[in-house]
């Protein structure tokens, strides 16, 4: 039985690929943060058949005990401050996580389970004012956020761990992905929710930013397959893993609301105070080096993807409302 550790495992992405895991025998073990409160609400159906440690990517220590005592073929990296404006709010937070952190876990990795396979979760944002379009993984990094500029310097020493230290690490350079389970401050799931909730009378209507932005939206539950494929290849490598469509935050709420059966027009408000400090306006990928080497592909369209969301948030809250 293969042993899989997923940092980060109570998020979307995590949540996602543990099932994935489980479905092909894996034996998972899940990273999680001492908190007072636990949030494991997106794992929750899988509590039973995971293991949850615990450990901190702040602390280097956790780290080397937790590979030591798990002993894993295979590292999944998901753990991040993953929301771009809280970068800007807490950069310094935001680096310690997204890039030190990183460093700590390959520091760790390489002293005590040098023969694990490592996933790192990079980032479309990392492109941020794209110098051309679809972006590639030879495409130059020019970053719009503290977020941005962190995921590029784990994108480089996970790179540079893999070719000075002969590691087996891959970097996943996901752009947008969203489903059921995206937090609620995720422009995507912001929208599905706040149709849900207009629809229902729980809300008048719906702030939103710049309307206009295009980026390239996929199902997560088909992008954590693109991670595992990385990790079964001969040799460590960095992919594009995206759709090839640009679809604009327009597009998302005109069809999150046609699924409600409602005129966006009559509801949503922009919000100044929604933009973004540096605007990243056009990202797409070029996934084909994934399509050709790993042979993934998404499954899940745009459109139906957005019509998902919704129906799953109008269902949440229907219950919720049912149960007082």
């Amino acid at each position: 039985m293969p042993i899989a550790l997923i940092t980060g495992i109570t998020g979307q992405d995590g949540s996602y690929l543990a099932e994935l895991l489980l479905e092909k025998g894996y034996r998972v073990v899940g990273m999680v943060r001492r908190a007072s409160t636990e949030n494991f609400e997106r794992i929750a159906h899988l509590r039973s058949r995971l293991e949850l440690r615990q450990a901190d990517l702040l602390d280097e220590l956790s780290l080397i005990d937790l590979l030591r005592d798990v002993r894993p073929d295979e590292v999944y990296n998901l753990a991040a401050q993953s929301f771009v404006p809280t970068s800007w709010a807490q950069p310094v937070l935001t680096a310690e996580f997204d890039a030190v952190g990183v460093t700590r876990l390959l520091q760790a990795v390489r002293l005590v389970a040098p023969e694990a396979r490592v996933y790192q979760a990079s980032s479309s944002e990392m492109f941020g004012r794209a110098r051309e379009v679809p972006q590639r993984e030879t495409t130059p990094f020019y970053p719009r956020s503290p977020y941005g500029v962190a995921k590029v310097y784990a994108h480089y020493i996970t790179v540079n761990y893999r070719e000075s230290y002969g590691l087996f690490a891959c970097s996943g350079i996901l752009f947008n992905h969203t489903s059921p389970r995206r937090g609620r401050e995720f422009v995507t799931r912001k929208i599905s929710d706040g149709v849900a909730r207009i629809k229902l009378g729980l809300a008048p209507d719906l702030p939103l930013g710049n309307l206009e932005a295009r980026r390239d939206f996929g199902f997560a539950g088909d992008y954590v397959e693109a991670m595992w494929r990385m990790l079964q290849q001969p040799e460590g490598d960095d992919y594009v893993v995206a759709t090839g469509e640009a679809h604009s935050i327009r597009e998302v709420t005109e069809i999150a609301f046609a699924t409600a059966g409602l005129d966006w027009r009559r509801y949503v408000r922009e919000d100044q105070t929604l933009l973004r400090r540096a605007e990243v306006d056009h990202l797409v990928g070029d996934a084909s080096k994934a399509r050709r080497i790993l042979g993934w592909q998404p499954r899940v369209g745009f459109a139906a993807l957005i019509e998902m969301m919704v129906r799953a948030d109008l269902e949440h809250l229907s219950g919720k409302s049912r149960g007082g």
